[in-house]
């Protein structure tokens, strides 16, 4: 099966993420290179690409701070894969920002990323650090996935 527009838009925000990592520099000039380079985006959802990447730059600092806060095993600076850091930081943002998106996509679009891009095991670290940022800002969803708010009949 062909991957959906929209996880295609997710891999190259992995890929800017990655490159804006390892080569700072500031977020339009790496929005421009992916929007300009044919290859980079084909069969993406180039919207939704410019949507997260937009609003993702300005908030990394905050994000950063939220992802570490909730690692257990790691020092994020020091022990966090670059890859894995990416792929942490887009989560992060779709899980705080993106209420559209149920917690459950946003962390299985992070794990399907972790085992197509990170290392062996690296998708169990993602899933369990999203999943506490989800616990800290997704509650009512958690607390009713079905998006039911009524009431409850004893």
């Amino acid at each position: 099966m062909a991957a959906s527009r929209r996880r295609l838009a997710r891999e190259a925000l992995l890929q800017a993420l990655y490159q804006w990592q390892l080569n700072p520099a500031p977020c339009g000039e790496i929005a421009r290179q992916f929007l300009e380079d044919d290859e980079r985006l084909v069969g993406a959802d180039q919207r939704f690409f410019e949507d997260i990447w937009g609003r993702l730059c300005p908030v990394m600092e905050t994000l950063d701070q939220a992802i570490a806060s909730v690692i257990l095993d790691r020092r994020w600076q020091d022990e966090v894969s670059e890859v894995e850091r990416a792929i942490l930081r887009l989560g992060a943002f779709e899980l705080r920002e993106e209420r559209q998106t149920p917690y459950r996509v946003i962390i299985n679009e992070a794990v399907e990323l972790s085992k197509a891009f990170g290392a062996e095991q690296g998708h169990r670290f993602i899933n369990g650090v999203l999943d506490r940022l989800a616990h800290q800002w997704r509650q009512a969803e958690l607390e009713n996935p079905d998006g039911d708010t009524s009431p409850k009949r004893k």
